[in-house]
């Protein structure tokens, strides 16, 4: 199986690529910007009759939440209609589009964990766009399936796990939000869950919405604690309120993601957060 993986240098693509040893199955082909424009639909069109992926999974996105605020043109370019692209050209060679969404499609304001079929409401730039992302695929595609996700972090390129292993070693403390809830989830567990998935989304037309991050409810403070504490940093840890360190782009006070679904018809085991952590902190000491 032939498969695409757009954006591959980023984090999500890298943990892909260092699991595609563990599928012989497939044969991977990896893209960034330089190698393929997916906001061109002639450069994607013309790529895709060349290359006749049978999946692509789209890694790319414009995940600067705050920039994204005074440049929402450039964030809906890359995570809507880039999708669209994607999502028109994988039609036309009947491939499945693997699209990854985002926690910031919720206004934060339930109590619950979110479902598939809880109503959006982003309150952000990024927000918007990648559910105007997710609206492409669901318009375009014969073949499509959407992944939400949350807190993303890795061993590779800038995340919360990177930024607090650094600060904490520089400084003698922290100040970190506690009232925003969600859970951190590290895209090593997200890449697996998207590999071992894809043979049986292949055997399904139209498209699916599934969320999935890491197991377990955390807040930004506690996500912190844990990243000093894991790293064996000498670093102290305080918890401030959102209204404490403002920034352009609102964030969900709630989005914890509730797994049920893909769980349900995937079988598939998610790890615990902390214990994630703890794996991605190991790899990269």
């Amino acid at each position: 199986m032939r498969i695409l993986v757009t954006g591959s240098k980023g984090q999500l693509g890298n943990e892909i690529r260092v699991l595609a040893e563990d599928y012989p199955d497939f044969d991977f082909i990896y893209t960034d910007v330089d190698e393929l424009d997916i906001t061109d639909q002639l450069k994607v069109t013309s790529f895709f009759d060349a290359n006749k992926p049978q999946v692509i999974i789209n890694c790319a996105a414009y995940t600067a939440v705050d920039k994204a605020e005074s440049d929402e043109a450039t964030s809906y370019l890359i995570n809507a209609t880039a999708v669209e692209n994607l999502s028109k050209s994988a039609t036309k060679i009947e491939a499945l589009i693997v699209q990854i969404s985002t926690d910031y499609v919720f206004d934060g304001k339930s109590y619950l964990p979110y479902s598939e079929t809880d109503e959006t409401n982003p309150q952000s730039a990024y927000g918007r766009t990648k559910l105007a992302g997710e609206t492409a695929v669901f318009k375009y595609a014969s073949k499509g399936l959407i992944l939400r996700t949350s807190w993303l972090y890795s061993a590779f390129g800038n995340n919360f796990v990177k930024t607090m292993t650094k600060y904490g070693i520089e400084r003698e403390e922290l100040k970190v939000v506690y009232d925003q809830v969600g859970t951190p989830t590290y895209a090593r567990d997200l890449a697996k869950a998207i590999l071992d998935i894809i043979p049986l989304a292949m055997q399904h037309s139209g498209t699916e919405l599934f969320h999935y991050s890491n197991e377990g409810v955390a807040s930004w403070y506690d996500f912190a604690k844990i990243i000093i504490d894991f790293s064996g940093i000498n670093c102290n840890i305080k918890p401030i309120r959102t209204k404490d360190y403002p920034l352009p782009a609102p964030r969900p006070s709630f989005s914890v993601l509730s797994k049920s679904k893909i769980k349900d018809i995937y079988k598939i085991k998610i790890p615990y957060w902390s214990d994630s952590v703890k794996n991605c902190i190991q790899r990269l000491g």
